[in-house]
């Protein structure tokens, strides 16, 4: 079993920044792809960005790329998502998942642990 907990939401003003951490539990971080996605009110949860269980590969949403980092610190247990450049239409709650292939998957079926997630609020 894996427990994700995301902090780091809240209100920013577009243009801002935030910085997402997931903390996980359990010994075997390191062999877990890390995923991050997000739900918008009304809509379905989206893939945003995912990282390979050693850090080494990475996948990005097109509506992210530039703008989202994904990294992470298998010594610390976490994985973390660097926002700048925030938008309105980045408003969403954020998850993060584990995916226990290891490989950076963008398919939201993939992942088999879930966080309970982190809201981010953009204002215009």
């Amino acid at each position: 079993q894996v427990q994700l907990v995301e902090s780091g939401g809240g209100l920013v003003q577009t243009g801002g920044s935030l910085r997402l951490s997931c903390a996980a539990s359990g010994r075997s971080f390191s062999r877990y792809a890390m995923g991050w996605f997000r739900q918008a009110p009304g809509k379905e949860r989206e893939f945003v960005a995912s990282i390979s269980s050693r850090g080494g590969s990475t996948n990005y949403a097109d509506s992210v790329k530039g703008r989202f980092t994904i990294s992470r610190d298998n010594a610390k247990n976490t994985v973390y998502l660097q926002m700048n450049s925030l938008k309105p239409e980045d408003t969403a709650g954020y998850y993060c998942a584990a995916d226990l292939s290891g490989r950076p998957r963008t398919v939201l079926g993939a992942y088999d642990y879930w966080g309970q997630g982190t809201q981010v609020t953009v204002s215009s």
